[in-house]
C-alpha cells in the first residue's frame, strides 16, 4: 500500500462537476493499493499517517500531527501510484490491485482511519474520474509505502 500525503491549507474533489468532498487545513492522502496488501498494511499505514508530525508548532518546527491541529483528512484512491515505467513510455498498472480486491481494502482503510482518527474522513469515489484541487502548504509532500514497515 502506498500513500502520497500532502499537507494542505484546502483541498477538494469534484466528480461530474459537483464537489464530493472538501477540507480546510489537513492532509490530502492519495492511496494506491496492491493485490498483496492486507489489514496489517492498513493498520500500519493509517497509524503512520495520523501520527505524522508535519504541521508547524509555535516555534515553526514540523512537530505537530493532523490530530494535534484538529485538521481533516481527504483520501483519494489512486491506482496510478503503482505505475511501472520500466519499459517504453506507456505506464503499466499491473501491480495495482483490481477493483474486486482494491475496493474492500480501500473501504477498510477509510474505516480504520476513522477509527484511529476519531472523526469523519472525507473521500473521493473509487474508480470515478475525479478532479482534485489543493493548496499544498509548504509545500510538504511525503510518500509512505507499507513495504517499508519492517
Amino acid at each position: 500500500m502506498r500513500a502520497v500525503i500532502q499537507r494542505v491549507s484546502i483541498a477538494s474533489v469534484t466528480i461530474d462537476g459537483n464537489i464530493k468532498s472538501e477540507i480546510k487545513a489537513g492532509l490530502l492522502v492519495l492511496l494506491g493499493i496492491e493485490e498483496n496488501d492486507t489489514e496489517k498494511d492498513i493498520e500500519w499505514l493509517v497509524k503512520k499517517i495520523i501520527q505524522l508530525r508535519i504541521f508547524s508548532d509555535a516555534d515553526d518546527k514540523m512537530n505537530l500531527s493532523v490530530q494535534d491541529i484538529n485538521g481533516d483528512i481527504l483520501v483519494i484512491s489512486q491506482f496510478t501510484l503503482f505505475a511501472s515505467t520500466k519499459k517504453g513510455n506507456r505506464p503499466s498498472f499491473l501491480r495495482s490491485a483490481k477493483p474486486d480486491i482494491a475496493i474492500p481494502l480501500y473501504e477498510q482503510f477509510i474505516g480504520e482511519t476513522e477509527k484511529q482518527f476519531g472523526k469523519k474522513i472525507f473521500t473521493g469515489e473509487f474508480g470515478a474520474d475525479m478532479k482534485v484541487e489543493l493548496l499544498n502548504d509548504g509545500p510538504v509532500t511525503i510518500v509512505i509505502d507499507s513495504r517499508n514497515m519492517e
